[in-house]
């Protein structure tokens, strides 16, 4: 989900702190060039692909999450690989397709702001960390810049999914007002279309409903329940939530006699349409430069 800043920074300090950000990973300052620039005879450097993306973003949070996992972002580039989450899976279809340089949306390493202190030693850790090694790539993960992308990436990419474009709303594209429809079509509907294997619901099947909310990702249920109160929607749909939180506020409200339901549509398909999206933007970005959306298998199934 989005990472707001509100600290009304001016795009120099910007700069300077996205510089900081990615030497506080590892990662020397970028050179930021500007969108459709041709690529330089000797090639394009992970750093540099990276400012060029950057150069389209607003301004990032002071504390932004976006910065160099893994790998040398000097080294050249051979190929670019979008995903929800670079899992091992993932790496070795990159290096099946040549592709040197990844983009996750996700973290690489199982927490939110990538920390490996509390994991040296660890041998799955390690694993994927010489996986990564001896394979040469580097690891980039973009998720504050492509929320703050306007219109936000991952909400473009899921409204192209679902064909909703012309549903959504021009002030605010998460809410999007549908001919009417019952819960249990729009599940059937995030499982054709969004490849999901499983949707949870609160609220009831049958009733039909007009205004449906995106809310990609996992918002956390303050925000859940913020948005629904604050744009009235009859049905929101989100990436996953706490059962104790928003599905018990959604709850009660049908108790009170409001039509409301939540959909939990599964984290990774409520915003892997947005790394999709995100691969075919860049691909005019980066001229020569092969440019690959790799899909994440879910790693929860029913049984």
């Amino acid at each position: 989900m989005p990472a707001r800043d509100a600290s009304g920074h001016t795009r120099r300090v910007f700069l300077a702190q996205g510089a900081a950000a990615l030497a506080a990973a590892g990662t020397p300052g970028i050179s930021r060039g500007g969108a459709g620039v041709k690529e330089p005879d000797r090639g394009l450097t992970a750093r540099e692909v990276i400012g060029r993306i950057l150069s389209e973003v607003p301004e990032l949070p002071a504390d932004t999450v976006d910065t160099v996992k893994a790998g040398d972002p000097s080294q050249v580039v051979t190929g670019v690989v979008t995903t929800f989450l670079d899992s091992c899976e993932v790496i070795d279809r990159a290096v099946a397709l040549g592709a040197n340089l990844v983009i996750t949306h996700e973290p690489t390493f199982y927490n939110h702001r990538d920390r490996v202190d509390w994991l040296e030693g660890d041998g799955v850790y390690r694993h994927k960390r010489e996986l990564l090694e001896s394979n040469g790539l580097v690891v980039w993960r973009f998720h504050d810049g492509i929320h703050l992308l306007r219109p936000d990436g991952v909400v473009e990419g899921v409204l192209e999914e679902l064909g909703w474009k012309e549903h959504a709303r021009s002030d605010d594209p998460r809410v999007c007002d549908l001919p009417p429809v019952t819960l249990h079509e729009l599940a059937s509907l995030f499982k054709e279309r969004l490849g999901t294997g499983r949707v949870l619901a609160v609220g009831d099947p049958d009733r039909r409903c007009r205004t449906v909310g995106l809310m990609v990702g996992a918002a956390g249920g303050e925000a859940q329940m913020r948005f629904l109160r604050q744009t009235g929607v009859e049905v929101l749909v989100v990436g996953e939530l706490a059962e104790w939180e928003t599905s018990e506020y959604v709850r009660d409200a049908s108790h009170s006699g409001l039509n409301r339901a939540v959909l939990a549509i599964g984290h990774a398909a409520s915003e892997e349409p947005g790394m999709k999206w995100l691969a075919g933007w860049l691909r005019p970005r980066l001229p020569g430069l092969t440019v690959t959306h790799v899909p994440l298998r879910d790693a929860l199934y029913r049984l």
